[in-house]
């Protein structure tokens, strides 16, 4: 009668040690996720964290990483990647009127111009236009 009420308290005993002891793992373990994460201005994901944990010599799984993030609510920032989008209106084309003679012989007598597409963390795309004197190689006109 004593055997196995015995064996099941013992087992029981020895579960309970074992969720404390993964508890306070799991918290000293989120502590540091969190400390690397902090470090690389939360950049770094679920992969760059466990190889940082494993070249501080602390044996985890990336399963055991994206469970821990998850639950204490750790996310990277992700950056969306550039994707050029086509217009699909009809372009009106022009004819070449300088047919690549940049020579000039007086000011204002030839300009050309750039788009510029620049990222910005805050706007995110800008566009810069500008209108360039061949001769003197003065910016006339800017738009950003």
């Amino acid at each position: 009668m004593y055997g196995p009420w015995r064996a099941e308290k013992y087992l029981l005993s020895i579960q309970t040690k074992n969720r404390i002891k993964n508890k306070t793992e799991n918290r000293e373990l989120t502590d540091r996720i969190r400390k690397i994460h902090t470090e690389s201005k939360q950049r770094y994901g679920e992969p760059k964290i466990h190889h940082m944990l494993e070249k501080e010599w602390l044996k985890v799984s990336l399963k055991r990483v994206q469970h821990l993030m998850k639950g204490a609510g750790i996310y990277s920032i992700i950056r969306k990647k550039y994707r050029p989008h086509s217009n699909k209106g009809k372009m009106e084309e022009h004819d070449n009127l300088l047919n690549q003679d940049f020579s000039t012989t007086t000011i204002n007598e030839k300009w050309v111009t750039d788009i510029t597409y620049i990222h910005t963390l805050r706007d995110g795309w800008c566009y810069l236009a500008s209108v360039m004197d061949l001769h003197s190689r003065k910016i006339v006109w800017l738009r950003f």
